[in-house]
């Protein structure tokens, strides 16, 4: 069956893989990102996988102003996958000369700018004009940071602020038959979320933290967000499911 599926942080990466591998289904894709020469790129890929249509729409989700026009003219969805997000203190504009306390409060608000805002803009967007079609399903982006920490507190802490949004989410759009689960990936290889600052031991470390002995590539995180939301997952709901090769156990 085609359906309508938005992508969030499609214009690269996890964001991105799940867009071209979704689009081999033959899917009507809306893409979204804030840089639409990238969007096009992926817009491209996604169209010679064999989707039926692509819309690459660039849009900034953390200003709430510009959500609403770009939604509107974006439809009704039968899947939502919330992949935008990024550690701003790695970005190549992270206010590293900020210190101390200016820091902290930098890059706490920038992370949940970046992680939380950005779901939350385009998920309540989306009930706000009522494009969720019924038996939607919609899947949101973590991390494994969000149960070990990420070193500055900010970026795990954002990423741990979906777990219950989900849950209120699943509770509030079940009765709808619309289900809501969380993917949280590992140490994930050949993406530029370290904006080339993974060094070769730092690597091995990752790696040697998994039981599998390797990283988690994006077609590890796609392939799960794809079953859950196939048929398949019909039965799955306020769930958080961790891709990261037993990195972290028990949760």
């Amino acid at each position: 069956m085609t359906r309508r599926i938005c992508i969030s942080g499609a214009s690269s990466g996890i964001g991105a893989r799940i867009a071209v591998d979704l689009a081999r289904e033959g899917h009507h894709l809306t893409l979204l990102a804030r840089r639409q020469n990238l969007l096009d790129e992926v817009a491209e890929q996604a169209r010679a996988a064999g989707a039926t249509s692509v819309t690459p729409l660039a849009v900034d989700l953390t200003v709430p102003e510009q959500v609403r026009p770009v939604l509107e003219q974006a439809g009704r969805f039968d899947v939502v996958v919330a992949a935008a997000g990024a550690n701003a203190a790695l970005a190549a504009d992270a206010q590293t000369h900020l210190k101390g306390m200016a820091w902290a409060a930098w890059h706490w608000e920038a992370n949940f700018r970046a992680n939380v805002l950005s779901a939350v803009t385009l998920l309540e967007g989306l009930r706000e004009l009522d494009a969720l079609a019924e038996g939607a399903s919609i899947v949101l982006l973590s991390s494994i940071a969000a149960y070990r920490g990420s070193g500055s507190g900010s970026y795990g802490g954002s990423k741990a602020a979906l777990h219950p949004y989900a849950y209120d989410l699943a509770a509030a759009l079940g009765p709808q038959g619309i289900r809501v689960n969380v993917v949280a990936p590992g140490y994930i290889a050949e993406t530029n979320f370290f904006q080339g600052q993974m060094s070769e031991q730092r690597h091995e470390t990752l790696v040697g933290q998994t039981l599998i002995g390797r990283a988690g590539m994006p077609d590890d995180v796609s392939e799960t967000v794809r079953w859950l939301t196939s048929a398949g997952a019909r039965h799955v709901t306020g769930q958080i499911i961790q891709v990261n090769g037993g990195a972290s156990l028990g949760h």
